[in-house]
């Protein structure tokens, strides 16, 4: 399932780039189903996709929160587990323990959600793993709940428009007893997990002046060429900026709801997602709808600039760009941070 991995011997038009059943793992994802592979040395493989007979049914585990039903959809999580209080280990401040050899960052479901914790076990913590990222970038995260409920066949129901999107909440359901409960946004937690582990703040609370002055610009480039992505990355770093990578427009959406990212660097033809359909999907979300995006494109002619501003750029470059001050420019004008110096503008001249 690994992207950019293959076992064919040639590269055809169909075969041979490693995007097949990575693409087929996320889309099983994305429907809330499961691909997994069995092996048998000298019998054969067996690949198996497990999805609900309706996107309306989710097979999910419920926990207590606060003494509140939760569920969190089975195929989002990567483990349950207990563990003992003594098995945790505080560096800088946050907590985390040691689960098959991963180091695994814990935050508390109460703290989170933002309501008083419940009647929890003295000794043992009940932790929901979850995963963020793929192969080698993957990270897992537990979120520590009151105590686990077993696990529901529910019926998902939307919740109603008038509440707008409510921060970790995906949807409602009822439980076999006629009890509401709400199912959890996954992906909407990650986010805050990983803010909240890495500076202590929950998501829409806001830094000191002082503090966002001196933090570092984060930029997300997203391009299937190997050697765009890292001439872009490495004349982004030598300006100062932080700077994180992706391989195509699917990988990049992920990726930027995983992130906290100042600015969105975008090429236009990508397997799985182009450009366009990205920026497209990033504007659809309302905690993106400011964020600035930058399309960088060989499409030079004026339709394709047009396509692009309409999609909802802030900026459509040519990968010529590069050879002069413009991209650099560009990428201050929107985000601020350092500035360049002139060895470092004749440095990505020569480059």
């Amino acid at each position: 399932f690994l992207p950019g991995f293959s076992t064919a011997a040639t590269v055809t038009e169909i075969s041979g780039r490693g995007v097949g059943l990575d693409v087929v793992q996320s889309i099983a994802r994305e429907i809330g189903g499961v691909a997994s592979i069995e092996t048998r040395l000298g019998k054969g493989t067996t690949f198996r996709l497990e999805v609900a007979i309706s996107l309306s049914v989710l097979r999910a585990a419920v926990v207590d929160i606060g003494g509140e039903p939760y569920a969190f959809p089975l195929a989002r999580l990567e483990r349950v587990v207990r563990m003992p209080y003594e098995a945790f280990s505080t560096i800088e401040g946050k907590q985390q323990f040691l689960l098959d050899g991963r180091s695994v960052g814990l935050v508390d479901a109460a703290t989170l959600l933002q309501i008083k914790p419940g009647e929890r076990d003295g000794d043992v913590a009940s932790v929901m793993v979850v995963a963020h990222g793929r192969g080698s970038d993957e990270e897992w995260y537990g979120l520590v709940v009151d105590r686990f409920a077993g696990e529901s066949d529910l019926v998902v129901r939307p919740l109603d428009h008038r509440f707008g999107k409510v921060p970790h909440i995906a949807a409602a359901a009822l439980l076999e007893s006629g009890d509401p409960l709400l199912v959890v946004d996954v992906d909407d937690l990650v986010l805050s997990m990983r803010q909240y582990l890495a500076d202590g703040r929950l998501r829409g609370t806001t830094m000191s002046v002082e503090v966002e002055s001196h933090r570092r610009r984060r930029i997300l480039v997203v391009d299937d060429s190997l050697t765009v992505r890292e001439v872009e990355r490495q004349l982004l770093s030598r300006l100062g900026y932080e700077v994180d990578v992706a391989v195509d427009g699917a990988d990049g959406w992920n990726a930027l709801r995983a992130g906290g990212y100042d600015l969105l660097v975008s090429d236009v033809d990508m397997p799985r997602m182009n450009g366009l359909e990205l920026v497209t999907t990033v504007r659809r979300e309302p905690r993106f709808a400011d964020l600035p995006i930058i399309i960088v494109s060989y499409k030079d002619r004026e339709e394709d600039r047009i396509a692009g501003m309409q999609a909802g750029a802030n900026a459509y470059l040519t990968k010529g760009a590069f050879r002069d001050d413009t991209f650099a420019r560009t990428v201050h004008d929107l985000i601020g941070g350092p500035m360049r110096s002139d060895s470092d503008a004749d440095a990505d001249r020569r480059a």
